[in-house]
């Protein structure tokens, strides 16, 4: 199972695992409500949506960075209307076929958000999972003498 985590993008397992965290903890708000299946669900079909678009971020990100300048920004520009295109019929179906709220289900698309800022606490799983960063050394650009 290590293994099979491992091959994933350590960036991209860091925001998974924030999203899941924020979903676990918002679950814990539905308990004294009323309608705990509607709004469970509702967050959950929220949660599921975030993590299809960060991979989707990722994987756009990952596609684009062996382009050019301008087509990259046009391929990234693309994929992000498509994402928000997703996330925008999956509000709309889920405030139209009223299974779900649709409002825990924007609560389950904030995930996303909110994982990146619990980067440091994800950044303390990952490194339990995937051990230490080793990164590469910094290249530092030589500084040009102004002429006087």
């Amino acid at each position: 199972m290590k293994e099979r985590i491992t091959r994933i993008n350590r960036t991209l397992f860091e925001l998974e695992t924030g999203i899941l965290l924020f979903g676990m903890v918002c679950q814990l708000f539905v308990f004294p409500v009323k309608d705990k299946a509607e709004y469970s669900l509702g967050l959950w079909i929220g949660i599921l949506t975030a993590m299809a678009g960060a991979f989707h971020m990722w994987w756009s990100l990952d596609r684009a960075l062996d382009l050019d300048e301008k087509a990259a920004v046009s391929k990234m520009s693309t994929h992000n209307i498509l994402r928000y295109v997703a996330i925008t019929i999956v509000l709309a179906l889920t405030a139209v076929s009223r299974i779900a709220n649709p409002l825990s289900a924007f609560l389950g698309i904030m995930s996303l958000k909110a994982s990146a800022y619990m980067q440091f606490i994800t950044k303390k799983i990952s490194y339990l999972v995937y051990g230490e960063e080793i990164l590469p050394p910094l290249v530092e650009e030589p500084v040009e003498e102004q002429d006087r």
